[in-house]
């Protein structure tokens, strides 16, 4: 692939918020070449990148993608992102549910015969790793639009990225190394940012946890 003009900043550095859509998109075009499209309902539980270099603007970019674990409902792909000079590894934790009871849902015989081999025995475990906010964090707000929500009814995962790239804007870092914990699915309107020291977490008015931020 080649990053477009919405893709980038002023710098031309690729955003987080793109590279966390390409993410998602990759995942799905696997599940389509796998033919498992329509079985299942797949969300995000936790989504890390790790950019060593970042892509830039224009850059012919080759994206590779396995399953690199997984338990009784959930698995992770790691994707690795390389170009020109771009070096970009990642790691995304899924969870998969029944489209009609919103529960998690067993994989199939067939999911396990496709995916096993490049999982290798690992495990893909859902348990909640991020930190709560601390009593006294650093506040602000921010608002989640309408036009953010995806078929599953909440914000979609890629956004929950920009309030970080709020925070690059003008310094522009050679690499980052972050990560995204989802927590409690957000709506469309104003939510918290609470941050101390490098970590930030959006949470709901009423204080519910949407997600949190932790960088290295």
């Amino acid at each position: 692939m080649r990053p477009g003009i919405a893709d980038v900043d002023v710098s031309g550095r690729c955003r987080l918020d793109a590279i966390a859509r390409w993410l998602q998109d990759i995942a799905y075009l696997d599940l389509i070449d796998a033919g498992f499209e329509g079985q299942g309902a797949w969300i995000v539980r936790r989504t890390r990148i790790r950019a060593d270099v970042f892509p830039r603007f224009g850059e012919d970019l080759e994206l590779r993608t396995f399953c690199s674990g997984f338990g009784r409902f959930s698995a992770e792909r790691r994707t690795s992102i390389r170009g020109a000079t771009a070096a970009v590894e990642t790691a995304a934790l899924w969870v998969c549910l029944d489209p009609e009871r919103g529960r998690p849902m067993r994989f199939p015989a067939d999911f396990r015969a496709v995916y096993e081999k490049s999982a290798a025995g690992r495990d893909a475990n859902v348990r909640l790793r991020h930190p709560d906010p601390p009593d006294q964090p650093e506040r602000s707000t921010w608002r989640f639009r309408a036009s953010e929500m995806d078929q599953a009814g909440h914000i979609n995962n890629s956004h929950y990225w920009i309030p970080l790239e709020e925070e690059l804007v003008g310094s522009e870092p050679g690499s980052i190394d972050a990560e995204v914990e989802y927590r409690d699915p957000a709506t469309a309107g104003e939510v918290e940012l609470l941050r101390s020291d490098t970590s930030l977490w959006i949470a709901a008015p009423d204080g519910t946890v949407h997600a949190s931020i932790l960088r290295g």
